[in-house]
C-alpha cells in the first residue's frame, strides 16, 4: 500500500504526533530514492559526490526520526524489539545497470532535487509546532537546517553545470 499520490504528496490528514513523524519519514525514503535514482542517472562525478553526501544526510534524517518515534509510540517501539535481529547478518550489495544520461537529464534532476529540498523546509516548518516534545523539536530544527544547506549546495551546483544563466544568483 502507498501513502503517497503519484507526486509524492501525502494522502489524508494527520493528527497524531507520531503520524507526524511518520510523514516526515515517508518524505525522507522519498528524498533517498530520488537521490540515488539521480546518482545511478548521472556520470558527472562532481555532482555524484554532492549528491552521495546529501542522501547520507537523508539517511540519517530517516533514522533519527525513526528513533525519535520508537520512543513516543510504545507499539512501534515493541515491534522494532520482535524484528532487529532479522537485520543482522551479512550484507550483499544490488548491483543495478542504467542507461547513460544526458546533460538535460542531468540538469532536470538538479532542479527536481532542490525542488524535494525546498518542499521538506516547508513540510518540516509547518509541522514544527505541532510537535509536542522539545527533543523533537530540535531534532527537526537540525534536519531543517540540513535541509536549507542542500538546496543551496544542489543551487551551486546548477549554476556551475547549467549553461543558461539564473538571474542575480551569486
Amino acid at each position: 500500500m502507498s501513502y503517497t499520490n503519484p507526486n509524492g504528496q501525502p494522502q489524508g490528514i494527520v493528527r497524531l504526533f507520531t503520524n507526524r513523524l511518520r510523514e516526515a519519514m515517508i518524505a525522507e525514503l522519498i528524498a533517498i530514492n530520488g537521490y540515488q535514482n539521480h546518482i545511478a542517472l548521472c556520470n558527472i562525478e562532481p555532482i555524484n559526490e554532492v549528491l552521495r553526501h546529501i542522501m547520507a544526510d537523508e539517511k540519517k534524517h530517516y533514522g533519527l526520526i525513526l528513533n525519535l518515534l520508537r520512543k513516543y509510540d510504545p507499539d512501534q517501539e515493541k515491534q522494532y524489539a520482535e524484528h532487529k535481529k532479522e537485520a543482522s547478518g551479512t550484507r550483499s550489495p544490488l548491483l543495478f545497470r542504467y542507461p547513460v544520461p544526458n546533460n538535460q537529464t542531468v540538469l532536470n534532476n538538479l532542479r527536481e532535487d532542490i525542488k524535494g529540498e525546498l518542499e521538506a523546509v516547508v513540510l518540516y516548518e509547518a509541522d514544527l509546532p505541532r510537535f509536542p516534545y522539545h527533543d523533537v523539536r530540535v531534532a527537526i530544527q537540525s534536519i531543517i537546517n540540513e535541509e536549507k544547506g542542500h538546496a543551496e549546495h544542489l543551487t551551486n551546483l546548477l549554476q556551475r553545470y547549467d549553461p543558461d544563466p539564473y538571474e542575480k544568483l551569486t
